[in-house]
């Protein structure tokens, strides 16, 4: 898909569901390939490993700023890129598998605290495919 097509699609979720600025749908596709990039082969990844992905992809991209950048775009949990990627499987962006399910990316998510402190420095990665505890 071509940016025009990508950027009518999101024009046309959010004209039905404006929580989220447009920048939001840009970066969680943006923060999906750099995941992807990083993995030893091109596969499906759970919802766990994009949420770590996006969020250490945003700490790179945006550094103590993150946490601000993204709840300025509406991103406040776990449960908002997942409602972000379904939008985008539902519209034919993405994909998903059957199994595949919101709530994977539902959990006690402390977003500021993962933007903004060492958080990544002393916690291992995630081992399942469900949200991340971060407590």
């Amino acid at each position: 898909m071509n940016a025009p097509d990508f950027w009518g699609v999101v024009e046309r979720i959010r004209a039905t569901d404006g929580r989220f600025a447009p920048e939001a749908y840009a970066f969680v596709m943006d923060g999906l390939d750099h995941t992807v990039s990083e993995l030893d082969e091109r596969r499906h990844v759970t919802a766990g490993e994009l949420l770590q992905g996006l969020f250490r992809f945003a700490r790179d991209r945006y550094g103590m700023m993150a946490y601000d950048v993204l709840r300025a775009w509406g991103i406040q949990s776990g449960s908002d890129v997942g409602e972000i990627v379904f939008q985008l499987c539902d519209a034919g962006i993405l994909s998903r598998r059957p199994e595949d399910t919101r709530e994977e990316f539902d959990g006690p998510l402390d977003l500021k605290q993962v933007l903004e402190d060492d958080y990544f420095d002393s916690h291992t990665p995630f081992d399942s495919g469900a949200a991340p505890d971060f407590d």
